[in-house]
């Protein structure tokens, strides 16, 4: 018979590894290894990261009934997005859960697919009473209806509000929309395109819309360019469909309205208005050059290759991760914050012409 918490090849089972076989591979005392491990607030960054590879590499797992009796906590985080198969989101959650590893927290992903009422249900914690925090991408639901659950729970919101004078009511991570779109717009006119186009004029008049437009509206005013409502086809979703569609409706124009650019305001959006053009016959860039947004691996390997602005989606997981760890530990109240993450322009063939290396 093997002993106990031993595998046959004399190992350790995950269950048998303890905080002092922790502390001893990260060379650390089992004190802070505990502290970490309950999400103790006193401990270094460093030191937390350096304990948490130690964890990982051990496949230590704490006993999460013990741990919640001991601290009121469950380690337990939820990421709320509202469409997994856009790969914008799919890649965010990947870096949710890495940044959330180190911090020793464990990720649930739910998918709201833009619905107001399942975005305020997972506000709250479906099931509060397990989940710590969420971090929240929302689509309809209304500021005022956040309010008072980020007053009564732990909770951060990524993507897009206009905030002006209105009373902020949650943490807040996001880029700045304005000035993404304006530097995609800029680049398409100084490569002297006159007839741009806007892919992503939402109906539902959308924050990430309004703000995309307005920084559009900027660059082509600044360009010396007029804004054309025929080059603006509203769209009810910012998928591939949507772009097909749009783009569809744009080359159908008479020659002299019809664009020579496109600035649409997703990458998804972009897929589909360059497979339009392929079916209209027109070339990229040749005939119209195209920009989008989300910087998504799909914008890589398109053919061409398209040219987005990429948000820093690590930078985005590491606030949002990092706020959200800071609420749950805190006892205090402290004023709601708006972080703003970087972002980039990536120039590729569907602007610059010549061929992408890969890496």
């Amino acid at each position: 018979m093997h002993n106990q918490g031993k595998r046959r090849d004399g190992s350790k089972s995950v269950a048998a590894v303890t905080l002092k076989d922790v502390a001893d591979r990260a060379g650390v005392s089992i004190k802070t290894v505990s502290n970490v491990v309950r999400d103790a607030p006193r401990v270094s960054d460093a030191t937390r990261k350096h304990v948490m590879r130690a964890v990982r590499e051990l496949g230590y797992r704490p006993n999460a009934s013990a741990r919640r009796l001991r601290t009121g906590r469950s380690g337990l985080i939820a990421l709320a997005v509202p469409d997994l198969s856009t790969p914008y989101f799919a890649e965010l959650a990947q870096h949710v859960r890495a940044e959330a590893a180190e911090l020793g927290l464990t990720v649930l992903i739910e998918e709201t697919l833009g619905d107001a009422k399942e975005e305020l249900r997972l506000a709250t914690g479906v099931g509060a009473a397990l989940l710590d925090g969420v971090i929240l991408s929302p689509l309809h639901v209304s500021l005022d209806e956040l309010a008072p659950v980020a007053d009564e729970f732990p909770l951060v919101l990524l993507g897009e509000r206009s905030y002006g004078r209105e009373r902020l009511t949650a943490d807040h991570v996001l880029i700045d929309n304005v000035a993404a779109a304006r530097e995609a717009t800029e680049h398409l006119a100084s490569l002297g395109r006159t007839r741009i186009a806007a892919i992503g004029v939402d109906h539902k008049a959308s924050a990430t819309s309004r703000q995309r437009l307005e920084g559009f509206q900027l660059a082509l005013h600044e360009a010396g360019l007029t804004y054309d409502p025929r080059l603006a086809p509203s769209v009810k979703e910012f998928d591939r469909r949507n772009g097909l569609l749009a783009m569809r409706s744009l080359t159908e124009l008479p020659a002299d309205v019809r664009p020579d650019a496109a600035f649409c305001f997703s990458d998804m959006l972009a897929v589909g208005a360059l497979r339009a053009l392929h079916e209209a016959g027109l070339t990229v860039p040749g005939d119209v050059s195209v920009a989008g947004i989300d910087g998504s691996q799909e914008a890589l390997y398109s053919t061409p290759s398209l040219t987005s602005v990429v948000p820093d989606r690590s930078a985005i997981a590491t606030l949002a991760v990092k706020c959200l760890a800071s609420r749950i530990r805190s006892d205090d109240p402290v004023p709601f914050e708006v972080h703003t993450a970087p972002h980039w322009l990536e120039k590729r063939e569907s602007t610059q012409g010549g061929r992408l290396a890969l890496p």
